[in-house]
């Protein structure tokens, strides 16, 4: 594809109207993260149904990680207060019974939401779109494709079949939704707006038939870093690849306390294009000016066949047998 083509996409990403949409609604940073509350609000605002089931606790760093409850909720409770102990290891708000806590992974939260929540309470409705996030802090570049709890919510959804989108915004602080100012340059405020744009422009001329995405493949979305009352508040939307400047860890022994950390290096396996639109930037470059990133990903690790095939070639000796 053109670049003048890939101008014109970006360009049919401004449309705000759309259809509305089903849409289950969850992140790694808890139910009661104020990106979350910020982002479901915005997506009432634009006539949604949303239902959101996230974890009761922050489960940062989980990726796709299966881990269900086989307990109550044990001490300290859910995340800020919000959940008892001793309570069960569901629950819905008191004042909204569209939004739920589940105690398990991101991952976990979306299977409990489509399996058990939808089909129990909301008469089995058919969702249209999973979201996940906005996380608190970026997700860039393929390693935190199986690190990040946000991602790993919204892969689980496309290997179900269910399109979805991943939002990581730059602002990486842990907040309670009881801290959103309710002011429009509220981080938050802005990561839920921008958040429910972009499904906003994906839903435009949908009309509850057919797909938002191809069967298989899902969005990573990374907004830049929000000041309030700062310029970047109306960051626009680029295409973007995975790799590209992508980080992954490195270790090193720390002088002082004798034990390993990490710190990031760009690797060149990890940047290798094997795949995608080759001349795209990298999600990494996107989001260190005011603008956020659209990149688009596949549950196919298969390697592609120009790739795949001449290491085929050199395992052919062993093929049909057990040794050579």
């Amino acid at each position: 594809m053109s670049l003048a083509k890939f101008v014109a996409l970006t360009a049919a990403l401004l449309v705000t109207s759309a259809s509305a949409l089903n849409i289950l609604l969850t992140n790694d940073d808890s139910w009661a993260s104020a990106n979350i509350r910020a982002t479901y609000s915005a997506l009432k605002d634009d006539g949604h149904d949303v239902v959101l089931v996230g974890p009761a606790v922050q489960q940062s760093g989980k990726g796709g990680t299966a881990v269900l409850p086989t307990v109550n909720i044990t001490a300290p409770g859910g995340e800020f207060g919000t959940v008892p102990v001793g309570a069960p290891y569901f629950g819905h708000e008191l004042n909204d019974t569209n939004i739920y806590y589940f105690n398990a992974t991101p991952s976990e939260s979306v299977l409990f939401g489509l399996d058990i929540v939808i089909p129990q309470f909301f008469d089995n409705r058919t969702i249209d779109l999973v979201v996940s996030g906005p996380n608190e802090g970026n997700n860039l570049g393929p390693f935190t494709y199986t690190l990040s709890g946000t991602i790993g919510a919204a892969y689980t959804a496309v290997e179900r079949g269910v399109p979805a989108i991943a939002f990581s915004a730059g602002n990486g602080t842990h907040r309670s939704y009881t801290t959103n100012t309710g002011l429009p340059d509220d981080p938050a405020n802005i990561a839920g707006r921008l958040s429910a744009n972009l499904v906003a422009a994906l839903a435009s001329g949908f009309n509850g038939t057919g797909r938002l995405l191809p069967l298989g493949v899902g969005l990573n979305v990374n907004f830049p870093l929000f000041t309030p009352g700062g310029n970047c508040t109306a960051p626009p939307y680029t295409f973007s690849r995975l790799t590209g400047s992508a980080t992954i860890d490195k270790l090193f022994i720390n002088s002082t306390t004798g034990f390993p950390q990490f710190e990031d290096f760009v690797a060149p396996g990890l940047n290798t294009v094997n795949n995608g639109v080759a001349f795209l930037p990298g999600e990494t470059d996107v989001v260190q000016g005011c603008a956020s990133s659209i990149s688009v990903f596949s549950v196919d690790y298969d390697a592609p066949s120009p790739v795949a095939e001449p290491v085929q070639v050199q395992l052919s000796a062993i093929i049909g047998k057990a040794k050579l």
